[in-house]
């Protein structure tokens, strides 16, 4: 029974690993695009840097820096807005300090304002829409307060949005880890979103398969305004992912890289915290249907724990003396697995 099991184990991981090399076969790259500064003075279009920030205390001036020194574009080119979304912490305060101490014109630091009583607002559409009210740049680019970019991040996503003639162009960015569980948790994730991302048909302006990444969301001004903004998914958890829906379905040009040569998150610090964002992510992203879900725990299963199950099985049979040339057979495959 247990090189039964393990024999279903190597199946789902022979086939997980070729899905998992097509799909990033396929996935195309942000690579790098170094403007001269002459091309960025005269012809570069202007950005707006927005930044929803609640409780982002441990992040935003790391963020923020981070931003300010990716690129040289000038305040004529370039505004970075802060939003902070009625902070219980110190977001609010260390954001006004950091823009004090640096005296950078780009930075703009918002106070957000209450959320609309009447209105459904849920996680940082609210935050967002406020600092688009704000933002007066060509392209408008909305990062979370855990991402950071590496230089020249900005022109080099800008000018692949005009090439590609994007209205959306989203980056998948590189995951950092900084403790145990998310040096367990997160690889794991990525993959699996990995595996399941048809990265070809998201890119095909033919299809109606969308995704996008949150951290990292560049909009034509005159697109996000098409789409209503953040305000027309306001009720949306997953607001990314709805935004790239409503993109393709308005007949909008949609691209979806990957970006880690040029941004950063570090999503989650705890395993709470890891689990209650994932759940909420996987279950959003499945259009809440329960037996997708099941699906994917049961696939995860059997391909990460189950051959240190049975490898666990094996030395216990050995260990009471039941074990036989069978079991032998199998521990040696869940090695191999």
């Amino acid at each position: 029974m247990i090189l039964v099991f393990v024999a279903i184990s190597l199946c789902a991981i022979a086939i997980y690993s070729s899905k998992l090399r097509d799909s990033l076969a396929c996935a195309p790259q942000l690579h790098a695009i170094v403007p001269s500064l002459d091309a960025v003075d005269s012809e570069f279009p202007t950005v707006s840097v927005i930044i929803p920030a609640y409780n982002e205390a441990e992040n935003i001036q790391e963020c923020i820096t981070a931003v300010l020194d990716s690129t040289p574009l000038p305040d004529t080119k370039l505004d970075v807005w802060v939003v902070d979304d009625q902070s219980t912490d110190d977001t609010l305060l260390l954001a006004q300090s950091l823009q004090e101490a640096l005296g950078d014109s780009r930075l703009k630091v918002l106070p957000g304002q209450p959320r609309p009583a009447q209105e459904i607002w849920l996680g940082k559409n609210w935050a967002c829409s406020q600092g688009f009210e704000q933002a007066k740049g060509e392209f408008l680019l909305f990062i979370d307060a855990d991402v950071r970019l590496k230089p020249q991040a900005i022109e080099t996503a800008v000018q692949k949005a005009q090439l590609e003639q994007s209205d959306l162009l989203s980056l998948a960015p590189a995951i950092t880890c900084g403790c145990l569980a998310e040096w367990l948790v997160q690889p794991l994730m990525v993959n699996n979103l990995a595996v399941g991302q048809d990265f070809q048909a998201v890119n095909n302006p033919e299809t109606d398969v969308a995704f996008a990444a949150g951290p990292f969301m560049l909009f034509r001004r005159s697109a996000y305004e098409k789409l209503g903004g953040h305000r027309a998914v306001a009720n949306q958890v997953v607001e990314d992912v709805e935004l790239a829906r409503r993109t393709k379905s308005a007949g909008l040009r949609l691209s979806y890289l990957l970006g880690g040569e040029f941004v950063s998150v570090r999503m989650y610090r705890s395993l709470s915290a890891l689990w209650e964002g994932w759940t909420k992510n996987l279950y959003m992203g499945a259009q809440r249907d329960v037996g997708s879900m099941l699906y994917l725990a049961s696939a995860m299963l059997v391909i990460y724990p189950l051959p240190w199950l049975c490898l666990v099985a094996v030395g216990y049979k050995s260990w009471v003396g039941v074990g036989n040339w069978l079991d032998l057979i199998a521990g040696g495959l869940a090695i191999v697995a």
